[in-house]
This record gives C-alpha cells, structure tokens and sequence, in this order.
C-alpha cells in the first residue's frame, strides 16, 4: 500500500537513513495501531543521480506493507507530476518538451496517456489530452502508465 506524503527530497538525498519519518498512527488497510519498521525501498527520482531510499512499514496484523510517496509523484514514476504535465503540454504547443526529458520518454508518456483516455472514455473524448490527464488523475489514475 502506498501512502503519499509531503517529504523534502533533498532533505532525504542529503540525510538518508537519518531522514526523520513520520509513522502512521494505525494501518490504513485494518486499523491496526501496531507498526513495525520494514527497512528501507530504493526508490529512483528524476535529479538524483542515485536511489533514494523510502521508509517502509509493516502491519503486523494484516501483514500490510505500507510504502512512502512523495506528494506530486504519481506511483511507479520517478518524474513529478509537474514534469510530466508541463512536458506533454509543451510537446502539443510547441512539438517540443522543455527540459531535458529524452525523446523516447516524451514518446511513452504521450502514446499510454492517449491509449488510457480511449480506454476509459472511449474514441469519443472530444477534450484536450491535458483535460485527460487531469481527470485521469483526479480519478486516481497514473494517466502516463502502460498498464490499464
């Protein structure tokens, strides 16, 4: 299970281990006010040159693993939200995403956002693939993802 919560990633390159996380009071999935510590995830983000690492916990009593997110990410992917809005809507205005986000990057996230609208809404979504994008993570989505 994966909680989203604020962290300062800089804070967290800087710190590692040392990080001061903040433990649930109870598991989400039970209820349970029981949490152990679960060692720590290497976790990939874009402007860092290697895996930062991610508190984990454990319920005990539902043997739930909770995983830390950092707001603004989607799961599974290492760049912002942000990034990948302010890509895509630079790639329709412009044919060209500002930054450094490589070609083939731009490319799947452009081809799995438009195959998930049509899987959801259909050959009929007459809105912009931004509008898409937010709605599709507004319902809880990950909008650039392959998998439906």
């Amino acid at each position: 299970m994966v909680i989203f919560i604020s962290i300062k990633l800089k804070k967290l390159f800087e710190q590692e281990r040392d990080y001061k996380w903040k433990k649930p009071k109870q598991c989400p999935r039970c209820g349970g006010c029981r949490l152990w510590g679960h060692g720590y995830a290497p976790v990939l983000f874009d402007g860092f040159r290697k895996p930062l690492l991610i508190k984990r916990n454990r319920c005990p009593d539902c043997h739930c693993v909770i995983r830390f997110r950092p707001k603004g990410y989607f799961g599974r992917i290492q760049a912002s939200k942000n990034a990948i809005r302010s890509c895509i809507s630079g790639k329709l205005k412009y044919a060209k995403c500002p930054g450094s986000i490589s070609r083939s990057r731009r490319r799947h996230w452009v081809m799995a956002l438009t195959r998930r609208i049509k899987a959801h809404f259909g050959d009929t979504w007459q809105k912009s693939i931004l509008k898409g994008l937010n709605y599709l993570a507004f319902l809880g989505h990950i909008p650039v993802s392959r998998s439906i």
